[in-house]
Parts: C-alpha cells; sequence; structure tokens
C-alpha cells in the first residue's frame, strides 16, 4: 500500500480498539444458545441477499463495502444492515427504482441477469462456498518469525486491515498461502491474489496507553493481514552498518 494517495474513506464497521461503546455483552445476555433469528423477516433477508449475490453482479467484498458505509450502520441490527446494503446495490445498478422500493412491488420490466441461484441449488452452492485461494504469481516477501510494520495512512477504500492495527510492529506467524485481496475485489479492480499472513501484535504494541497498560500487557492479538499491508520493520534504534 506503499504510495497510496489519501482520501475520505469511511468504514463505519470498523470499530475495533474504540471507546465509547460500552462493555461487550456475551451471548447469554442477548439471546439463547442456537437463536438465529429475531425476527421473522430476517431468513427472507439472508435469502434475498445470497441469491443476489450468487446472481455476479457483484462480489463479496463489494457487499461488505456496502454495509460499512452505510451512514446509520451504528443504529441498524444485522439484518437491517444486510437490507439497506442490499437496496443500494441495486439502487447503484439500476436493477430496482425508488419507487418500487417505496411501495413494495415490482413495476418496471425485470434485467436479464447472467446467473439466478434456484431453490434446488442451495443447498450445494451453500456447501461449496466461495474459496478464496489462488494461485500464487510470485514468491512470498515474508516468512515466518520476520517482523513487519503494517500500513499506517489512510485508505482511499475498502480495507481488511483494522485502524488499530495500523503503523503497528508485528511478528509474522504462518503464511496463508496467495487469496483474493478484499481491498482490490471490493472498489473492481479484479482480484489481484496476494499472500496472505498470520500476524501476532503484543498487547502493548496496539494499545500503549497507560490506561490499557494492564490489560495490554497480558494479551496479544493476531490478524490475517495481505501482503501489501505490510512492509519489513526496520528499527529505528539500530544504527545503519557502515
Amino acid at each position: 500500500m506503499s504510495g497510496m494517495r489519501t482520501a475520505h474513506y469511511t468504514s463505519r464497521a470498523d470499530l475495533g480498539g474504540q471507546r465509547g461503546h460500552g462493555r461487550v455483552v456475551g451471548p447469554e445476555g442477548l439471546e439463547r444458545e442456537g437463536d438465529l433469528w429475531h425476527a421473522s423477516w430476517e431468513p427472507k433477508a439472508l435469502a434475498l441477499t445470497l441469491a443476489m449475490g450468487a446472481t455476479g453482479q457483484w462480489n463479496l467484498d463489494t457487499s461488505r463495502a456496502a454495509r460499512e458505509t452505510l451512514p446509520a450502520y451504528a443504529r441498524l441490527t444485522y439484518y437491517e444492515i444486510w437490507v439497506q446494503a442490499l437496496e443500494k446495490l441495486l439502487r447503484e445498478r439500476n436493477l430496482v427504482s425508488a419507487r418500487e422500493l417505496r411501495e413494495g412491488r415490482v413495476l418496471d420490466a425485470p434485467q436479464p441477469l447472467a446467473r439466478v441461484l434456484h431453490a434446488g441449488d442451495v443447498s450445494p452452492a451453500l456447501a461449496r462456498g466461495a474459496p478464496t485461494e489462488r494461485p500464487a504469481e510470485a514468491a512470498p516477501r515474508f516468512a515466518v518469525g520476520d517482523v513487519v510494520r503494517t500500513y499506517a495512512g489512510e485508505v482511499p477504500h475498502h480495507t481488511r486491515l483494522p485502524r488499530y492495527a495500523r503503523g503497528r510492529r508485528g511478528t509474522v506467524v504462518a503464511h496463508r498461502g496467495a487469496h483474493v485481496f478484499a481491498d482490490a475485489h471490493a472498489s473492481g479492480r479484479g482480484e489481484m491474489p496476494c499472500h496472505l499472513y498470520t500476524v501476532c501484535f503484543e498487547g502493548r504494541e496496539l494499545w500503549p496507553d497507560v490506561a490499557d497498560a494492564d490489560e495490554a500487557a497480558r494479551s496479544s492479538v493476531s490478524i490475517d493481514a495481505w501482503e501489501p499491508y505490510l512492509e519489513p520493520y526496520v528499527d529505528p534504534y539500530l544504527k545503519p552498518a557502515r
């Protein structure tokens, strides 16, 4: 991500490390074990989202970008986010009109779609999933044990690099092969497969504030990071060899 231009892009889903959101309440405080739905319309929201994703009009990373940029993200429930993002994508591609959404019925002739997910194909499609690993076009730049630093600047598009981990020092603990690069995929630049690594960060590196010192000293966090997010770590206190 070196040389990336700075632009305004707000991911309202990137909440890791932020203060002011209150305590994290475990599932036992919200729902019973095994509960899948909280309203009768939620299974339909899931079905519609999966069916439209299968048409090839957009990809998984595009849909994630649509969700995380919803202005009302913080006020919406999980499946409300899914529905509003789906409406956003449908409008952007002229697959539905504002009037049709208001009235809840078809008013214009539907556009033809390249692919359609039929009822009989749902179970096989879900079982098959959507693997993201691809053949590597180059050798990996990093190896297990390498100390790296993550990209520190602003990212002008969807990214899977969380803000709390930007510009931080970590250690590569695993190489996961080459995978579809979510940043490129979401912004229409193709799959651009890149090597993916698991990078472990000490808690004190991520949260250096005094208020977090005790808890940070007892914790570590691992994230999966694509190669463009990383650069070799150079210790600023070591003098270069002559």
